[in-house]
């Protein structure tokens, strides 16, 4: 679970899931504040498990494009339940940290 609840991990499957392929400088200029080193490192992590495969293009320059295998679609399946559960429930989440911020408060007063 680590390995893909990262937030680079995840912005790039859900960026993926939304395109059908895209290149390396498309990925990066879309997930703010990623370096380029932290992009091919989540890429290969995201390959290396199967979820996104890489397709070089015989041409001058090569093009390289990215894309969910079936197996990431799968998990973008689930990514995509858990951000409408957090939409869902956002109230009751801003509450319950309101209510937090306010037990802690009162603790460091006594």
């Amino acid at each position: 679970m680590a390995r893909y609840g990262d937030k680079w991990s995840m912005h790039t499957i859900l960026l993926l899931g939304r395109q059908n392929s895209m290149r390396f400088s498309e990925l990066k200029a879309y997930i703010d504040g990623i370096s380029q080193r932290m992009l091919t490192v989540t890429l290969r992590v995201l390959q290396e498990d199967g979820l996104i495969e890489r397709t070089v293009y015989a041409e001058r320059p090569p093009r390289v494009e990215y894309a969910l295998t079936p197996l990431g679609e799968s998990l973008l399946e689930q990514l995509v339940d858990l951000s409408e559960w957090a939409l869902k429930h956002k109230d009751e989440i801003q509450k319950a940290r309101k209510q937090f911020a306010l037990m802690e408060k009162r603790k460091t007063k006594k």
